[in-house]
């Protein structure tokens, strides 16, 4: 589940930071009928402002009217929408770090003395993470100790777990 937007990567001119916080404000300006809207974020080393451009010289009949509303409303939904687009990270090039930024929720950690635990992994979110350490937070155990359980056989699933995955999966733990 996130617990916050994600800090975006980017150079901050005014001082030596790489990372800025997006609260979800939006500047939004108009030209006659065209309009510009910004996504605006905060350096987190000395809170000078950057913009990451939404539209761009967009003719105001071509924008959807309830996108205009959340636009002006400053939105943090659509916020966060728009920082998991790989279009508007592109356009503005910048990266995402979700560090801190996300949480588990296991539902309890206390397991049934079986042979095997099939375990359905669902995200709040698409946030990228790798299932080694969603399963070593989940069941209390070190990475290297997942790492070994894979290469025992005793931890498998139909997924790649050393890779950063974004949508759900299911994993079965042998006992």
């Amino acid at each position: 589940m996130p617990t916050r937007l994600p800090l975006v990567r980017r150079r901050c001119h005014a001082c030596a930071s790489e990372r800025f916080r997006a609260h979800g404000k939006f500047r939004v300006n108009a030209h006659h009928k065209l309009i510009d809207a910004w996504l605006l974020a905060l350096c987190t080393g000395c809170g000078a402002t950057t913009r990451l451009t939404v539209l761009e010289r967009a003719n105001v009949r071509s924008v959807p009217p309830a996108l205009l509303d959340r636009l002006h409303a400053n939105d943090p939904v659509l916020a966060a929408e728009l920082l998991q687009d790989p279009l508007l990270r592109r356009r503005n090039r910048v990266a995402l770090d979700w560090s801190g930024a996300w949480r588990l929720d296991t539902g309890g950690t206390e397991y049934p003395h079986r042979e095997a635990i099939d375990v359905e992994v669902r995200f709040g979110a698409r946030i990228p993470v790798r299932p080694v350490r969603l399963i070593a937070e989940g069941c209390g155990l070190s990475r290297a100790g997942v790492e070994r359980l894979i290469a025992e056989g005793s931890l498998v699933s139909g997924v790649r777990l050393d890779a950063r995955l974004t949508g759900d999966f299911t994993f079965t733990l042998k006992c």
